[in-house]
Order: structure tokens, then C-alpha cells, then sequence
């Protein structure tokens, strides 16, 4: 059979550790008439790129040569398995390596090879099957270059060899089976015995519906794209094998009836099934100039290629097991395009206003309950409840705040134990200290206001009030033995520690604990929502709790990625790959600028001894804004949990991870297996924030909780 041969369309795979493979290579270098081309180093290089690498089993597969015989070259190319990873590594995660592997052992049927071309070619580029049988009897045409990716070399020559050749040269190693007689009431079980799928593509409305009978009978599913305002058509018959076939749309009459029938009597059927009151305005009015002003039913490319994609998007879903009923739709470009409206302009976070500094009232009960409220708390949520009376002010824990990483109350704790640090420090510069009493069920502090002074906490007034969250990254370099001493006193004199971290390999290996607790909480859903929902976005509805995101410390960059981030359907795929490492990122970064880390710890775990803990915290933030360091909390998720049964009311998913990684924090800060963690703290020479969190007003009342 000569190179020429207009009816050869495999090409022909050699391996030169086959002898007679070997051979047939020396032939054809031996002949001027047909021409090597080797990128092989290229691909290889291309196959070592890939993240992550692939198997050795890949990397060492021996290479081939494939000659195209009506090409008359000879192509180097990688081996099989390593060809396709390299091939459609572009598919991730669009398509996983897994759903990759579940496709490719589909075998699909393409009849008719002028849209089906498209079709059958889409389905091979994206890795949609591992077999395709292609069945056509026509030649192609000059007239079919308008919409058949052929070109003017092709004519004449079999339309389903044609759209083979493509394909042996897009994908060699893929099986294609060539029916050039078509599909016929003789063939057409063959063609349909052994596939998963029918794509159905032929001009002839009796071999539409011969084939959809034998395809139901084989319980095979069938789809169809029509070239005229998008519309596919989808029959389960692996599902319904009784359904009627085309939807019922022919009537009572079956393949047989049709085949009998003249093309007049067949119009009102082939009406029906072409949806003619929905077609387009231009198909219907073409209709009626068929073989008068026409000489065939019109089609466009930009159509037959929209075709191709929704088949694809189709069999896509077949072939994993995704929902996909039997019916038919339209894919509309046009109408989609009549819709065209102007984008929503993207909020500018940066831009917003920083908030007002909050008045500091003149009344002294009304001051001391205000710089309670400036405290910190976990998310800006606020989790208290502020009571004045002439001669008091009460925080109370509120009950019904709920967050999971609030485990059993104690991070709500924390915060009022800071509220009540900030009570505490406005009541000392007015010179008002009394004594402090504290009440269970729910934790509640109530601050004495009588005359009483304590020089160490009024001096801390000032600071107070301009103590504030500042995530801007930092310049780096220690912090300095007097400061790390004022720090550490500050935790002691409220009856907390804080343990510094080293620099170096402790703090990447901290880095590393805090990234994989950071991935969780985004992997997590019910962890990943109570994140998100803690942001404020310009023109929220509830900006005076929460955190502005214009104060996270994010540039541009990282606020685009954040639109990206705070989708939950994405973060569920990054949890169902397995994947999503770059998600702690971005605490590593703001880590590796800092000047120093530090974790607030106390001994005891009750909620009065977390209350105490977060004095301390606030004192440590107090000292530090006092020296001008930039401080900013970091929360692990696992921080306020006792046990692997409270992780696991964290995140089911991740409770064993999140003990491990928990055990590993502790020993590494040094802090006892038995003492309670407050806050892990990051000190930075960073510059000033552009403003801090708002705070929900006081509403101030003189008569005590009921």
C-alpha cells in the first residue's frame, strides 16, 4: 500500500529496541523521501517540569518513533504512558489524574464525520476516551471546508479518514477504528457492540433512528449536538431502555416506517425533531430555501464547535458518573451575547475610609466600660456583655456567641479576660480601682469603681487606647533584650507566661505547623464559612464587627487571590484533591519578616485561668504598642482544644492531623502538656495600619442583667 494510499490512516508506532522495528527504521532513513523530526529532548525536558514529577515508571519509558505514512515523516516521541501525562497535564485540575485515568477507559462511537469531526477530535484532545470508532461513508468536499478542520490535501479522501489522521497526528498511541462504509441497518450493530457511548451525527433521519434503536437495545446513550442555536440532545438509554427514541419527537413511526417513507411524507418528522419553533430565525427561514436558493441545510464552524463542547461537557459527565439526564437544551451564544451587561465595578478594600477613632466619653464609668470594649477578641466578634452601674462595671461572657474554634467558650474567655485588662487600666488613670470579683456560669467579671491606684497599670493608659491589630508585614530584625524583658514581665505581673520562639530552625519548623493548620481551616467547610464571614467588604451591612479586609495587610495581589479563597466550591475541590498547600502561605510569609514570636500560656485550663490568660495577652500587646512593635495574634485552630475529641468537633476530616500537629506546637514552644495556650503573638517594626477595627456601640445601662 503506497504512502498515498488515500484509505491508510494508522500510523505506524517503532521501537528500536525491536529488531524488526529497527529495521523498518533503517528503510525509511534510507528513503529521501521521508523526513525525521525529533524533539524528543524537548519533551523529556517538558516531563522532569511537571509538579509534581511523575513516576520513574514514566520518566524511564522507553521512547518511539511513529511514522506517518501520508505524511511521510517520522516523528520521535515519547512512550505511551509518559506522551499522555506530558500531553494532557494542562487538563489539571480541571480534569484530576484520576477522573483522567476513568476516562480514558471510555470507548466511544462518533457517525458522521462532517460535525462529528470536531466532535470526535475535542473528545481526543481533552482525553475522553481511550477508543474511538468513527463511521462515515462520504469524501470530503471543498463545500465541507467550512466547517470540517480539513484542509484543501485532504479532499477526496474518506471523511472518518480524514478525521483519523488528525487525531493519529494529535495522539498516536490512541486505538481509532475506521467504519468508511458508514453506519447501515447492517452494519450499525457493529458499530454500536462494545461502546459506552453514541454520538450521532448523520444527515440521514432513517440512520438516526436505526441507530438510536440498536443503541437502545444495547443499552448505550446516545448524544447529538445540532448546529443551530446550541442544542444538544441527551438519551439515557444505559438508563430508560424503554424511552421512545429522539424523545418521541418522530411519532409513532420506527426506523423501518421511515425507511419506507418518501422524503415528502418524512418532513413533519424531521420538523419535529429539529425544534423548529425554537430554532433561530435564520435556520428556519434557510429551511424553507432548500433546494431552491440553497443547495443543503446551512451550518456555521463557530456552531459545530459549540456542539463539540457541550458533547464533551456530556461525555465528560457519562463517563464519570456525574448527573446527566436524558433531554435537550441549548447552549445560546446569541442570546447570551443580547444579555451583555456591564461588569459590577471590584470594591477597593484600601480605599475605604479608615474608621474614626472612637470619641473616649467624659463620663469615667462610661470611659472605663468604652476601654473595656476596645479589647481584642478572636475574629472582632465581641463575644461579652458590658453592664455599668454608678459604682461598677460587669464583662460578662455572652453564651450565645458560637464558633467552632471557640472550644468550650475558651477563646470568648480570653477576650473578656482582656476587656477586663482594659477596664482594669482605665480605672487606675482615673484613679477609681477597686476590687475585681469574678462569677461562673457564665464567666463574669465585675470591676469595683471606689477610689483606689495603681501606678504600673495607669501608666499603661495611653498605650491602651492605641493598642491596635497591625498584619503589615514587618522589616525583620531581633527585638532587643530590654524589650523581650518588659514583654515577658508584662505576662508574669497578670500571672501568665509568654514563651519566645527562637529564629532559625524553630521558627520554621513553627511555620510549617502553622501552615498545615492554616490549609485545614480553609479545607474545613464549617471552619472555612465562620472565617469568611468574619471580613468586612466595602459597604457591609455590618462593618462595626468583624475585620475590615482593608486592614489585613493584603496588596493588590493577595486581595485578588482572596476572591478566589473565600469561594467554598473551591476550597471543597482543593479538599477532594488533596491539594491547597499554598494556602498557609501566607503566615509563613508575615512570619519570616517579623522581629519576634511569643505564646501566651497560663497554668490551669478552667475558664477563669483563660480569663487570666487574656489580661496577660492584652498586657504583653499593651507593652508592646508601648514600644511601637506592630503585634498581630495568630489563632491555630487547634490552640483552645484539650483532646482529639474536641478537634474533632473541630474538623472531623482533620482531628488526627490537628492532634499531631498540636503535640508538636507544644513541644516545640516548651509549654506543658497540661497548661492552657492563650495566643501565639507576632511582633514586627512594621509601619501604622490605616486605621483599626470598629467596635459595636456601647448601649450603657445602670440596671444590672436579668
Amino acid at each position: 500500500m503506497s504512502s498515498s494510499d488515500p484509505t491508510r490512516w494508522r500510523p505506524v508506532i517503532l521501537d528500536e529496541d525491536v529488531a524488526e522495528d529497527r529495521d523498518a527504521l533503517a528503510r525509511l532513513r534510507g528513503d529521501p523521501a521521508v523526513e525525521f523530526l525529533d524533539h524528543r529532548s524537548a519533551q523529556l525536558a517538558g516531563l522532569h517540569e511537571l509538579r509534581p514529577p511523575p513516576g520513574d515508571d514514566v520518566l524511564g519509558e522507553r521512547h518511539r518513533w511513529v511514522h506517518y505514512p501520508w505524511r511521510r515523516t517520522v516523528v520521535g516521541l515519547l512512550g505511551p504512558r509518559a506522551f499522555r501525562t506530558l500531553r494532557l497535564d494542562r487538563n489539571r485540575n480541571l480534569i484530576t489524574a484520576a477522573e483522567q485515568q476513568r476516562l480514558g477507559r471510555l470507548s466511544i462511537g462518533v457517525a458522521g464525520l462532517s460535525v462529528g469531526h470536531v466532535i470526535a477530535h475535542t473528545l481526543a484532545a481533552q482525553g475522553l476516551c481511550g477508543q474511538l470508532r468513527l463511521a462515515d461513508f462520504d469524501l470530503l468536499e471543498v463545500s465541507n471546508l467550512n466547517r470540517v478542520p480539513a484542509t484543501v490535501l485532504d479532499l477526496g479522501v474518506n471523511k472518518a479518514v480524514v478525521t483519523a489522521r488528525r487525531i493519529a497526528e494529535l495522539d498516536p498511541y490512541l486505538p481509532v477504528t475506521v467504519l468508511p462504509a458508514g453506519v447501515t441497518r447492517d452494519t450499525v450493530d457493529g458499530f454500536v457492540d462494545g461502546l459506552d457511548v453514541v454520538i450521532e451525527e448523520c444527515d440521514s433521519l432513517d440512520i438516526k433512528a436505526v441507530v438510536r434503536e440498536v443503541a437502545r437495545r444495547h443499552r448505550v446513550p446516545v448524544l447529538m449536538a445540532t448546529s443551530d442555536r446550541g442544542l444538544i440532545d441527551v438519551e439515557r438509554f444505559d438508563l430508560e431502555p424503554e424511552r421512545p427514541i429522539l424523545h418521541g419527537l418522530l411519532g409513532a413511526v420506527d426506523a423501518e416506517t421511515l425507511a419506507g417513507m418518501s422524503a415528502r411524507d418524512k418532513i413533519p418528522h424531521m420538523l419535529g425533531h429539529l425544534d423548529v419553533p425554537r430554532a433561530s430565525a435564520r435556520a428556519a427561514a434557510s429551511m424553507v430555501e432548500v433546494g431552491r436558493t440553497l443547495t443543503t441545510w446551512p451550518q456555521l464552524a463557530a456552531d459545530v464547535v459549540l456542539g463539540a463542547t457541550t458533547v464533551a461537557e456530556a461525555v465528560r459527565r457519562l463517563g464519570l458518573g456525574e448527573p446527566l439526564p436524558s433531554g435537550r437544551t441549548r447552549v445560546d451564544v446569541s442570546a447570551a451575547l443580547d444579555g451583555l451587561a456591564e461588569p459590577p465595578p471590584v470594591p477597593d478594600p484600601t480605599g475605604t475610609p479608615a474608621p474614626e477613632p472612637p470619641e473616649v466619653p467624659a463620663d469615667v464609668v462610661a470611659r472605663i466600660a468604652a476601654a473595656a470594649n476596645r479589647a481584642p477578641s478572636g475574629g472582632n466578634a465581641q463575644p461579652w456583655r458590658i453592664v455599668t452601674q454608678p459604682d461598677s462595671v460587669s464583662v460578662r461572657l455572652n453564651p450565645d456567641y458560637r464558633a467552632t474554634i471557640d472550644v468550650g467558650h475558651r477563646g470568648s474567655a480570653v477576650a473578656v479576660g482582656a476587656a477586663v485588662f482594659n477596664a482594669r487600666v482605665a480605672a487606675a488613670a482615673h484613679r477609681m480601682l477597686g476590687p475585681l470579683s469574678w462569677q461562673q456560669d457564665p464567666l463574669t467579671a465585675t470591676l469595683r469603681l471606689e477610689p483606689g491606684e495603681d501606678a504600673a497599670l495607669a501608666d499603661q493608659y495611653e498605650a491602651m487606647w492605641h493598642r491596635e491589630t497591625n498584619r503589615n508585614r514587618g522589616a525583620g530584625g531581633a527585638l532587643d533584650r530590654d524589650a523581650l524583658d518588659d514583654l515577658q514581665s508584662a505576662a508574669l505581673a497578670e500571672g501568665a507566661r509568654l514563651q519566645m520562639i527562637a529564629a532559625g530552625a524553630d521558627t520554621e519548623a513553627l511555620i510549617d505547623i502553622l501552615a498545615a493548620t492554616d490549609r485545614i481551616r480553609y479545607l474545613t467547610p464549617r471552619l472555612h464559612h465562620e472565617m469568611i464571614s468574619e471580613l468586612r467588604w466595602p459597604a457591609d451591612p455590618e462593618p462595626d464587627s468583624g475585620i475590615e479586609v482593608g486592614l489585613l495587610g493584603l496588596d493588590d495581589s493577595d486581595l485578588a487571590v482572596l476572591e478566589v479563597l473565600r469561594r467554598p466550591d473551591v476550597m471543597a475541590h482543593l479538599a477532594d484533591w488533596e491539594a491547597g498547600s499554598a494556602l498557609g502561605d501566607e503566615v509563613g510569609e508575615r512570619i519570616r519578616v517579623s522581629s519576634g514570636l511569643g505564646v501566651v500560656w497560663v497554668d490551669g485550663r478552667t475558664l477563669g485561668d483563660y480569663a487570666r490568660g487574656g489580661a496577660a495577652a492584652e498586657a504583653v500587646w499593651i507593652a508592646a504598642a508601648a514600644r511601637g512593635l506592630a503585634v498581630q495574634p495568630i489563632s491555630p485552630v487547634f490552640l483552645h482544644a484539650h483532646d482529639e475529641d474536641e478537634l474533632q468537633e473541630v474538623s472531623a476530616d482533620f482531628a488526627p492531623h490537628l492532634h499531631e500537629l498540636s503535640g508538636r506546637f507544644r513541644r516545640l514552644v516548651g509549654v506543658p502538656a497540661d497548661a492552657g495556650l492563650i495566643l501565639l503573638l507576632r511582633f514586627a517594626a512594621a509601619p501604622p495600619t490605616a486605621g483599626r477595627s470598629r467596635r459595636r456601640a456601647l448601649t450603657l445601662s445602670h440596671r444590672p442583667e436579668r
